[in-house]
């Protein structure tokens, strides 16, 4: 027998061999069965059947430790993720959801949005990660690059939906994340300002991927949505914070722009 031959038929090389396929085996068994921890078991077109988790089943519950005292997180969750009613009316199984009510608004198809924590995202350090920059003194857009601040906001008609009043930059990774746009027309139907002051104008989050910012003049111009969708626009309940809520609903409002903004957008292009 040769060197590393245990038998005549099996020797060193081989049985490494097959120790890799079956760490390989185990390895790709537990990665599928951790990317069920969110999002399974998958719904079924019959509300009736239970859900699927497919092969290999559901993993058991693990709970994370969420920095800077934001509690837990266990997942799968102990108890049913939880629901929202959605207008949405279902058709002959395996055609698309169809929206009932107004899609911009209520967060179907391309503009869905999930339910997250109603806090904002964090640095490392423990702060909002997104603020605007009035709120950070000792940050400024760079000089090289054109500045929007006052500066009108194009819809995809070409009307004038808004003002851009401010930046809200990422603190985390040091790049502009939001425009903050004053809703044109929107001060005379806003609400009395707190203890009874002056009414006080809408102001949106546009997010930078959907805006295009001209470097000759700083206007901004935005394909998704029309300048009248502007005034739809969510809002973040405290003016200088953005929660993860309010970031996937803002988001998803503008993408979802993309196919319900405008009637033909819905139409097939053949």
């Amino acid at each position: 027998m040769g060197t590393g031959a245990i038998t005549e038929y099996i020797d060193v090389a081989q049985l490494v061999l097959y120790v890799f396929w079956l760490f390989f085996f185990i390895l790709i068994f537990w990665l599928h069965r951790e990317t069920k921890r969110e999002g399974y078991p998958l719904e079924q077109y019959d509300e009736n059947k239970p859900g699927l988790a497919g092969w290999p089943d559901m993993p058991p519950p693990k709970t994370f430790v969420l920095p800077h005292g934001q509690g837990t997180r266990t997942v799968p969750r102990p108890d049913p993720e939880p629901q929202r009613d959605l207008a949405l009316k279902k058709g002959m199984p395996g055609y698309p959801l169809e929206p009932t009510g107004n899609p911009m608004l209520d967060g179907v198809g391309p503009g869905s949005w999930n339910i997250r924590p109603q806090k904002p995202d964090l640095t490392h350090e423990g702060e909002p990660r997104i603020q605007p920059l009035r709120s950070l003194p000792d940050w400024s857009l760079a000089s090289q690059d054109p500045d929007p601040r006052g500066k009108p906001v194009y819809g995809v008609d070409g009307e004038v939906g808004g003002t851009v009043v401010d930046c809200w930059m990422d603190l985390a990774e040091p790049q502009l994340r939001y425009l903050e746009v004053e809703v044109a027309g929107s001060a005379p139907a806003a609400e009395a300002g707190e203890f009874g002051g002056a009414p006080t104008a809408k102001k949106v989050l546009l997010p930078i991927n959907f805006s295009r910012i001209s470097g000759k003049d700083g206007s901004v111009r935005v394909k998704s949505i029309t300048a009248r969708h502007f005034a739809d626009a969510p809002t973040t309940a405290d003016p200088n914070i953005v929660t993860l809520q309010e970031e996937d609903q803002i988001t998803a409002y503008y993408g979802g722009g993309y196919l319900y903004a405008l009637p033909e957008r819905m139409e097939p292009l053949l």
